[in-house]
């Protein structure tokens, strides 16, 4: 059976859920993959309220959609990062309060504990999102920074994310990091350290997504092979390279879509990733679980681009052989 194919609501958030879901299903989608912001999943209505996760799958149901997993990205981010006044615009103003660092992490965890718990009432069990990194900016070790900083940094990280590790764990729900930069993990590397920091929490896996590896210069195939038990959801997103010798892969300080930078993200299929790599990979680990649209290219309508991504993706997938192509052999060789 082929897997489920879903598009991430992240980027469409300023559209009604009622809205999103229609056009989504006329692109061909199986469901959504539903961020928490917008009105698209609210984790504070999920606990106050008994039958809004019902609501919420009886919405999708009405369009024949189904959800497999929430994502809380931009609150996440918000428990380990040195809190700047940019936070402000991406986390609930419950969160913020008053704005003194230490409060906004203190909330932000709280929140992700919640979220655990909505996405049982959900009857979901992973929950996609960001970490935030108490390190990343120091990626660049001048002024001299010593492994000892970093170690700091990877602790207080662990003492931040294990209460709410713990919590998803005795909920049975894991939290599937994206490796992304600005992350606490962002390569093979950091993805080994973080682990290594929180004691391999069982809890903690990855939202593999394949645009953030290939313009650092990765080989998206290899975290897969590495970490096979904790992929936990995947995203389908594309990314490309375009080093003219003017501007540097670290983006130059520019927007996104601007032409002059060293790399941009593009609608699925026309940037660097080898998706079928991917798949081939994705089916040596028997991960079965959603292919997600991430979409997001700044020289491209997103509507077009939304419904060229569910085509893209269809044509893309294949299961694994279950046998050796030349099986039919095996009696000749006995």
């Amino acid at each position: 059976m082929p897997r489920p194919v879903t598009l991430f609501t992240g980027q469409w958030a300023d559209l009604p859920l009622e809205v999103l879901a229609e056009k989504a299903a006329c692109w061909g989608y199986d469901g959504l993959e539903l961020a928490c912001w917008g009105d698209h999943f609210e984790v504070d209505r999920a606990l106050s309220e008994d039958a809004y996760c019902k609501g919420q799958h009886d919405l999708l149901a009405r369009h024949g959609l189904k959800c497999w997993a929430i994502s809380n990205h931009l609150v996440g981010q918000a428990v380990s990062d040195p809190i700047d006044p940019r936070h402000r615009a991406i986390v609930p103003e419950r969160v913020w309060g008053d704005g003194k660092p230490e409060g906004v992490q203190q909330r932000a965890a709280q929140e992700m504990i919640e979220t655990a718990e909505a996405a049982k009432r959900m009857g979901l069990c992973v929950v996609n999102g960001f970490t935030g990194s108490p390190v990343w900016h120091k990626l660049y070790f001048f002024p001299p920074t010593s492994q000892e900083e970093i170690d700091a940094g990877y602790r207080a990280f662990a003492a931040q994310w294990k209460p709410i590790l713990d919590a998803f764990h005795e909920k049975g729900v894991g939290f599937a990091l994206e490796v992304h930069p600005t992350e606490i993990a962002y390569d093979i590397h950091t993805m080994e350290r973080a682990l290594a920091a929180l004691d391999e929490h069982p809890a903690f896996g990855i939202n593999f997504d394949p645009s953030h590896l290939i313009w650092q210069g990765l080989d998206p195939v290899k975290l897969i092979d590495r970490f096979p038990k904790r992929i936990f959801h995947v995203h389908v997103k594309d990314a490309a390279t375009r080093l003219d010798g003017t501007g540097s892969i670290l983006g130059g300080h520019l927007t996104f879509g601007d032409a002059r930078r060293g790399w941009d993200f593009y609608s699925p299929g026309r940037g660097d990733v080898d998706f079928e790599g991917i798949i081939r990979a994705l089916n040596r680990i028997g991960y079965l679980g959603p292919l997600s649209v991430e979409w997001e290219d700044s020289a491209m309508d997103r509507e077009h681009g939304a419904a060229e991504a569910v085509e893209f993706v269809r044509g893309l997938d294949f299961p694994a052989a279950g046998r050796a192509f030349d099986s039919a052999f095996d009696k000749d060789r006995e």
